[in-house]
Parts: C-alpha cells; structure tokens; sequence
C-alpha cells in the first residue's frame, strides 16, 4: 500500500518557507489534527525546531512541512494551500476525509 499523501501547494510553499526563514535551521511547521473546534476537530499549526523520526516530512521551495502519525490518518490526501484574501491571511486544507467543516475552515468532522 502507498503511504498517504499531503499536497503542500506552491502558495503555501512560499509562505512556510517566509516564516521558517526567520527560526532556527532546522524548523518545520508542524501541521496536526487535535480534538476540538466546533466541528469535532482542528487543525494545529505551530514552528518547532525539529522534525520527531516518525513525522512524515514534506519539503518543498525551502519549506518544511511535518505530519505526525496520527495527524496523518486524518490528513491523508488533504492539500494544504496559503489564502491571501481581504479578510486576511491563512493556511486552508482541503480535506477529502472531513464530511462537514466549520466556516471559518479550522475544524471538520469525519
């Protein structure tokens, strides 16, 4: 079976590799999936100076991108993209997992 996939967009590349330039050499931006929200759960995202053995680890234009195991139950097949928009600036994933999302696209249920 192929491992599950996480799609870090061209946009959001940009982005996380604008934020981690200013941490340590070795940051990632973690992204995970913890209960909670409106809709059951939320995503996480947070700078941390290293990646754990276990995390997958997506690298693109110079940004690091980890996914814990269990995060990555929850995110298999998700993209992860970078909206720049009038009403501000955010990170958005397009889970194909979460059968219902909150409006403001942080929480989702399975």
């Amino acid at each position: 079976m192929d491992a599950p996939t996480v799609v870090v967009t061209e946009r959001a590349a940009r982005r996380i590799a604008e934020i981690l330039g200013g941490e340590a050499a070795a940051s990632v931006l973690r992204v995970a999936v913890e209960g909670g929200g409106c809709s059951g759960f939320q995503y996480r995202f947070e700078v941390e100076r290293g990646s754990a053995p276990d995390d997958l680890l997506i690298e693109r234009a110079g940004a690091r991108v980890a996914i814990d195991p269990v995060s990555l139950q929850y995110l298999a097949g998700s993209q992860i993209d970078f909206a720049d928009e009038l009403i501000g600036a955010s990170f958005r994933i397009d889970n194909p997992n979460a059968t219902a999302s909150c409006g403001c696209g942080t929480s989702f249920a399975l």
